[in-house]
């Protein structure tokens, strides 16, 4: 009996590999690997795959928008391109490509470049004044309780889009213990705890309202305020991404942010257009996003269901944001979004 187990001992029956054994199959595996020349071989469509991907962040302002917008439509989904790369990775394994897995180096570096800055919290303290913007959504089944979550950020300025005419009053009647000043201009409004004056619909091209100016007493002094919701974009696969009528608009808000009298200047909106969309140039080239400069993360606005691009701005002029974020769902499909700034 002892002569059987010694002999199941000896061949190695189910007990422990020792140490040098597992080396000694490692550094095996690792010579087949160094003499299987055809690891720098294999995989160059994956790598070729990568270098396009490092391409399109690099040059992504280079992408026509004479076909289908295609170059808006990237630069919206920018920071998803990042979802590839876990792809590319486990199909060079799977390949056992040297030369696929080294490639994958260039778009992990250049996304971290572009967008690593936008991963860690940039939010300080103090402030002045917090503001508040909000898509309700029309189609919104509770405007008082949507009204009184972002009213319970504490803002003393909100700003809502996409007002039916048949719930004003009951966004009204909401905000009114908080927010004595108010306006509603079209399909847009904004509530303030300070007295508001010059209020004026701002043309933006689109035959009816849904942008407006206004000032705001602020205990630091006027500010002007810009409220806007320009036209929705659609993705369609017989015309690409229809946004012409976004970016007229988009243009002739940059004009009227322009034409603006006072020094500091805070727009609210649904912009339904990313910071880094070149049709929005006439906009984003004059403005601070509150997020860009003070937030933590993407601060992602839209769909509230799985938030996957910030359509929704906080833009300031003449104005330092100090911190920004995103607010918990209400019944709408964008998320509301809030920012504290230094006058």
């Amino acid at each position: 009996m002892v002569q059987a187990y010694r002999a199941d001992t000896e061949n190695g029956g189910g007990g422990p590999q020792p140490t040098d054994t597992r080396f000694r199959d490692l550094r095996d595996r690792l010579g087949r690997l160094a003499r299987d020349r055809g690891i720098w071989r294999r995989g160059l469509v994956l790598a070729g795959c990568s270098v396009l991907l490092t391409f399109v962040m690099l040059l992504h302002s280079h992408i026509p928008n004479t076909i289908g917008n295609l170059g808006s439509l990237t630069e919206t989904f920018l920071p998803w391109i990042a979802v590839f790369v876990p792809v590319l990775f486990v199909l060079g394994l799977v390949r056992r490509s040297a030369t696929a897995l080294i490639a994958l180096l260039l778009p992990v570096i250049v996304w971290f470049n572009v967008f690593g800055g936008l991963l860690t919290d940039k939010s300080g303290g103090g402030g002045d004044l917090t503001v508040a913007t909000h898509n309700v959504n029309a189609d919104n089944a509770d405007p008082a309780g949507t009204a009184q979550q972002v009213a319970g950020s504490g803002a003393d300025v909100i700003a809502l889009q996409e007002l039916p005419a048949g719930k004003v009053k009951t966004y009204e009647s909401a905000l009114a213990g908080r927010f004595p000043y108010h306006s509603v201009q079209g399909t847009v409004g904004l509530w303030s705890k300070y007295p508001i004056s010059d209020t004026h619909p701002v043309d933006i091209k689109m035959g009816w309202v849904r942008a407006m100016r206004t000032t705001v007493a602020t205990p630091k002094g006027d500010v002007g305020f810009v409220v806007a919701h320009l036209p929705s974009v659609r993705v369609k696969l017989h015309a690409g991404f229809t946004a012409n009528q976004r970016d007229q608009s988009a243009d002739a808000l940059g004009e009227a942010i322009a034409d603006e009298r006072l020094d500091r200047v805070v727009l609210l909106g649904d912009l339904n257009g990313t910071m880094n969309d070149r049709s929005l140039n006439a906009v984003t080239s004059q403005m601070r996003s509150t997020q860009g400069a003070a937030g933590d993360g993407f601060g992602f606005s839209w769909p509230a269901s799985f938030p996957m691009a910030r359509i929704d701005q906080i833009m300031v002029k003449g104005v330092d944001p100090v911190s920004s974020w995103t607010l918990p769902a209400t019944d709408s499909d964008h998320l509301p979004i809030a920012a504290r700034v230094k006058l």
